[in-house]
């Protein structure tokens, strides 16, 4: 009986080794994949996250080098790099950028891509930056419909000879490129002011204003507003009305712009392509957008001219952007210290 239980024993122990030493090769096989499986992934995560890693910074730098208002740069160290030595010239635009910042408290400015869509470009740049709402009198009526409005209502078919900046004349084609060019201001400038959160409406600016197809619109669609503006203007001298804005007597009294087609055909046809707002136009244009246009002109300085407003009749609730140029052709936006 001893012999029996020994013998049992004994062959339960030997069982029991022999399927411990099977599931330990498995459990050693099982660890081994799942180790070969980790490392695995660990190198995919690895080459994934360097794949997303380049990508990114392939967009950032194509967004970077195709944005047309770049990022804050400390105003002295702009004017330090850009009016070197001593001549006249470089000491006085030092003088005025120095005014600027202590004076006036700019800290920082944003360049603004330089082409004759500039001054159109750094203004409307602001205005969607910083929320600005639609224009009251635009909720009123639908701009969409201006285009139409002028052939159609005040017969104004040399509206065909409208020219889009850099592309020339289009004919007939002209109103359907004109309502893109609306609906693509009417959607943006909606959506921008109805944007509350700061950082949230500065990426959507950055994505704009990288856009050149997008942009054009929107300069394009405000060419057409001041157009449709003067046009208003002239059928109310026509019926011995007042324009609501002495501007527009400014405006028709240049004999390059004595009505609204040689208005056209002489400035808003070129800008963008070989010509850029000039002062009387840039009254026209913070009327139109309903904001005061505050200007530093600084090859001005030290004289009454330094610091000018567009409009000079701005109506109290207007918002205020400002502007900086060194030569009344091309802008950039300051930053004021807070």
């Amino acid at each position: 009986g001893r012999h029996e239980v020994r013998s049992w024993k004994t062959d339960a122990k030997q069982s029991f080794c022999l399927m411990w030493q099977k599931v330990k090769e498995q459990l050693t096989l099982s660890m081994s994949f799942l180790l070969t499986v980790f490392w695995y992934c660990r190198r995919l995560y690895s080459f994934l996250a360097q794949l997303l890693k380049r990508w990114s910074n392939y967009l950032q730098r194509k967004l970077l080098r195709n944005i047309s208002v770049l990022t804050e740069v400390d105003l002295l160290a702009y004017s330090a790099r850009e009016w070197k030595g001593e001549t006249k010239q470089a000491k006085h635009m030092r003088e005025a950028y120095d005014a600027l910042a202590w004076t006036y408290h700019v800290k920082y400015l944003r360049q603004v891509k330089r082409d004759n869509y500039c001054v159109l470009r750094a203004v409307l740049f602001q205005i969607f930056r910083q929320g600005i709402p639609f224009p009251s009198w635009m909720k009123e009526r639908d701009i969409l419909k201006l285009p139409e409005k002028l052939l159609y209502s005040q017969g104004c078919n040399w509206i065909q000879q409208y020219s889009f900046g850099p592309e020339r004349y289009t004919g007939p084609n002209v109103f359907g490129k004109l309502r893109k060019c609306m609906e693509t201001l009417k959607t943006n400038w909606i959506e921008l002011s109805a944007t509350k959160d700061p950082e949230e409406r500065g990426n959507i600016c950055n994505m704009l204003f990288s856009d050149e197809t997008k942009e054009h619109k929107l300069y394009e669609a405000i060419k057409f507003i001041m157009l449709y503006e003067v046009v208003e203007a002239c059928e109310k001298i026509k019926n011995r009305e007042e324009p609501k804005h002495n501007l527009f007597s400014l405006l028709l009294a240049r004999d390059s712009s004595s009505d609204p087609l040689s208005f056209m055909m002489n400035h808003l046809n070129s800008i963008g392509d070989s010509m850029y707002l000039d002062q009387v136009e840039l009254l026209l244009l913070g009327y139109v957008l309903e904001v005061k246009i505050r200007v530093y002109r600084l090859h001005r300085f030290d004289t009454e001219e330094f610091q000018v407003s567009y409009p000079d009749g701005y109506r109290r609730e207007w918002n205020e952007i400002s502007l900086l140029t060194e030569d009344d052709r091309y802008y950039h936006i300051p930053i004021f210290r807070t």
